[in-house]
C-alpha cells in the first residue's frame, strides 16, 4: 500500500515538472527557423524540443531496422545471427525446464514421467552429461534396470561423468549380488575419487567380506588420511583387520607370521579381546609366559572375558587346582566385583573341590542375575556339596530357560554370534560385534552347558519302584523337576 502511494506521488511530481518545463519554454521568446527547398518552418522553443526528441527516436528506430535487415540477410546466407541465437536460447530454456521437471519427477517417484522429461531434455539440450544421468535415475525409479545400465554406460565415455557411471553400475551389481564385479568397480571408483566416503565404505566392506585384509587395511588408511575416520576408531579397526589377517595366516600354517600379526593386532588395540587371546597364545608358543601374562592382564582390566581366562590357563596347563587359584589371583584382583571374575573364581574352586568357597565366590548371582552359566555352576556346587539329586536337577531345569548371559551381539542388526568375527554374519557390518547381554532371551544352550556332564557328573538314576509312582510330589518342587522325575520313573529298564 505504501509503495503504491509512493509510485503515484512520483508520477504526479514528474507530470508537474514536465508541465512546468513546458510552460517555461512557451514563455521563452525566440525560436528556430528552418529553410529547405523553398520551404520555411518557424518552431517555438516547445515545438523545437519535441522535434529534437522525435528526431532522436526516429534515428534509433532507423538504426535498429537496418540491423534487423542485415541480420536477416546474414541468416539467409547461412551465418549465425540474433534470430538463430534467439531460437537457441528458447530451446535451451525449454530444455532446462524439462530437466528440472524430470528431477522433480525422480524425487517424487514418478519414473515414467521422469523418463519422458529426460528424453525431451536430451532432444532440446543435447548435453548428455546431464540428461544421461537423469535417464539413469529415472529408469531406476521406474524399475527398468536395463535402461539404467545403458545410461550409466554412456556416462563412462566422459571424464566428467565417468565416476558417476562406475558408481551407478557398481550399485546395480551389489543389488544383484555380484560382489566380485562390484568389488572391481568399487576399486575403479576408489581410484577415480579416493576421498569419496561412500565408495570408501563400500570397498572396505567388500574387501572384508572377501577376506582381503591387506587391501582393507590400505583402504582404512586412506579413510584416516582423508579425514573420514577418527584416529581412535582407525586404530581399533586396523587392529581388527590385522587380527583377521593373522587368523588367515594361521590357517595357512605360517605360524611365525601369524604370531607376529597377532602381536601387532594386540599392540594396535590392547582391549580387543580376540587379539589379546591370540597374542597371548603366540607368546606362550614362544615360551614368553611373562609377556602373555602382561597382555592378558591388560585386556582383563579393560573387560573380563572367558576367552582371556582360557588363554591365561594355557600358560601353565599342568598346574594343580590350588596352584591355579593362586596364579589366577593376578587376574581376579584387577576387577574383583565384576560378574565374570566371580564366575571364574567359582569355577576354579569347583575344580579344586572347595565347594563352600565356590559358593562364597559366586555370591548371589544365581538369584540376582540368573543365567544359564550361573545356574549351571550353582548345580555343580550343590552336586559337589552332596545335595540331593532333586535339588541339582532343579537348578539344571532352571538353567534350560534362563538367559544365556553376555554374548557377541551386533550393534547394528542385534544378531547374536557364538564366536567373534570382524564382520557380522547377518548384516555384513564391520566392527559391530560387542560383548554384552542381549535384550532378547535365547532358549538354546550355550557352549558352557554342553560341558555340563563333565562339570556335574552323571547323576545316578533311582530304581523304579511302585511307591515312587504313587507318591505325590512336594508342593515346593519346581514343575520342571516334577516332569524330569516323572520321565525317569516311567522310563523302562534297559
Amino acid at each position: 500500500m505504501l509503495w503504491s502511494l509512493i509510485k503515484i506521488l512520483v508520477f504526479v511530481a514528474l507530470v508537474a515538472l514536465a508541465a512546468l518545463g513546458a510552460g517555461m519554454l512557451m514563455e521563452t521568446g525566440g525560436g528556430v527557423q528552418i529553410r529547405m527547398l523553398g520551404w520555411e518552418f518557424t518552431l517555438g522553443p516547445l515545438a523545437t524540443t519535441i522535434a529534437v526528441v522525435l528526431l532522436i527516436a526516429l534515428v534509433w528506430l532507423t538504426l535498429k531496422l537496418i540491423g534487423l535487415l542485415v541480420a536477416i540477410f546474414r541468416f539467409l546466407s547461412g551465418d549465425e545471427t540474433a534470430i538463430s541465437r534467439y531460437f537457441d536460447r528458447n530451446r535451451e530454456r525449454r530444455g532446462f525446464q524439462a530437466l528440472a521437471d524430470g528431477m522433480m519427477a525422480v524425487a517424487s517417484g514418478e519414473g515414467r514421467l521422469a523418463l519422458s522429461k529426460a528424453a525431451k531434455a536430451e532432444r532440446l539440450l543435447r548435453r548428455p552429461e546431464l540428461t544421461n544421468l537423469l535417464q539413469a535415475q529415472a529408469a531406476e525409479v521406474a524399475g527398468d534396470t536395463k535402461a539404467a545400465q545403458d545410461a550409466y554406460k554412456k556416462l563412462l565415455a566422459d571424464d566428467r561423468t565417468r565416476f558417476v557411471g562406475v558408481r551407478g553400475i557398481m550399485k546395480q551389481r551389489l543389488a544383484d549380488g555380484d560382489t566380485a564385479t562390484a568389488m572391481k568397480l568399487a576399486e575403479k571408483a576408489f581410484a577415480l575419487k579416493p576421498k569419496h566416503e561412500e565408495t570408501q565404505d563400500i570397498l572396505l566392506r567388500l574387501q572384508a567380506d572377501s577376506g582381503d585384509w591387506r587391501g582393507a587395511r590400505a583402504t582404512l588408511g586412506t579413510k584416516l588420511k582423508t579425514g573420514t575416520l577418527p584416529r581412535d576408531v582407525f586404530r581399533r579397526r586396523d587392529a581388527l583387520l590385522a587380527l583377521s589377517e593373522a587368523k588367515d595366516i594361521l590357517d595357512d600354517g605360517k605360524t611365525i607370521e601369524a604370531r607376529e600379526a597377532a602381536i601387532e593386532a594386540n599392540r594396535l588395540s590392547p582391549d580387543l579381546i580376540p587379539a589379546a587371546a591370540m597374542a597371548a597364545r603366540s607368546y606362550i608358543a614362544q615360551g614368553k609366559a611373562r609377556y602373555a601374562t602382561r597382555v592378558l592382564k591388560k585386556a582383563w582390566d579393560a573387560q573380563p572375558h572367558p576367552d582371556l581366562a582360557a588363554a591365561f590357563a594355557e600358560i601353565a596347563p599342568d598346574e594343580t587346582p590350588q596352584a591355579r587359584i593362586k596364579r589366577f589371583g593376578t587376574l581376579t584382583k584387577l576387577r574383583p566385583h565384576h560378574e565374570e571374575t566371580k564366575l571364574l573364581l567359582a569355577e576354579l574352586h569347583i575344580a579344586a573341590e572347595d565347594f563352600p568357597e565356590a559358593r562364597r565366590a559366586l555370591g548371589d548371582l544365581a538369584t540376582e542375575h540368573p543365567t544359564q552359566r550361573t545356574l549351571t555352576i550353582m548345580a555343580a556346587i550343590e552336586r559337589g556339596a552332596g545335595a540331593d539329586d532333586t535339588l541339582v536337577r532343579g537348578w539344571l531345569a532352571r538353567a534350560l530357560t534362563a538367559p544365556r548371559g553376555p554374548q557377541w551381539v551386533c550393534e547394528n542388526c542385534h544378531n547374536i554370534q557364538v564366536d567373534w568375527a570382524p564382520v557380522c554374519g547377518n548384516c555384513g557390518s564391520l566392527d559391530t560385534l560387542a560383548w554384552r547381554e542381549p535384550t532378547e532371551r535365547e532358549a538354546t544352550l550355550p557352549h558352557q552347558a554342553q560341558m555340563l556332564p563333565l562339570i556335574v557328573g552323571a547323576l545316578e538314576k533311582p530304581e523304579p519302584e511302585a511307591e515312587v509312582v504313587e507318591e505325590t510330589p512336594d508342593a515346593g518342587k519346581p514343575a520342571e523337576v516334577e516332569v524330569i522325575e516323572a520321565e525317569e520313573v516311567t522310563q523302562p529298564e534297559k
